[in-house]
């Protein structure tokens, strides 16, 4: 069990402690561990996770709501942008591929915000904008994928 110390030390200064309880765990010294406290900060680190992916993911969707609704600005830069978006996307569920299946509520969620943006940033209605993500995570993610690709005048 966490002595008095090792508690009153998270509440004092967490490096320190996230320093110790780290030392602790390199020597073995498991019964001195602050269960309680490293629990929950394993957990936030996971919540952290999936905030993460979901803001790589609306700042994906900003990028191809405004590729489909702005076809006038597309340019080699806009294509550049939508692409490192992706990847960026792609790196976090490569590194924490168990958030896969929580993709849908993800989307959802991105998807609100990212329309919200847009429409404030455009100047166009929220109507404009269908009210749910309108493309599916194979095609988000998918780099040959462009909405409404003949809408552009290069390809």
């Amino acid at each position: 069990m966490a002595d008095i110390t090792t508690t009153t030390l998270y509440d004092r200064d967490f490096y320190a402690w996230l320093n110790e309880q780290a030392g602790l765990l390199r020597a073995g010294r498991l019964s001195e561990l602050d269960i309680e406290n490293l629990a929950e900060e394993i957990e936030c680190l996971a919540r952290g996770d999936k905030r993460e992916l979901t803001s790589r993911l609306k700042i994906l969707l900003i990028r191809l709501l405004k590729w489909r609704f702005q076809p006038g600005h597309r340019s080699g830069s806009w294509r550049h942008r939508v692409t490192v978006a992706r990847m960026e996307f792609a790196d976090i569920l490569n590194d924490s591929p168990s958030l896969a299946p929580q993709m849908p509520s993800v989307i959802e969620s991105a998807y609100k915000s990212a329309r919200l943006h847009v429409a404030a940033k455009t100047g166009f209605a929220e109507a404009m904008f269908p009210t749910a993500c309108p493309w599916i995570f194979d095609q988000v993610a998918d780099s040959d994928f462009w909405p409404d690709w003949k809408l552009t005048t290069d390809h």
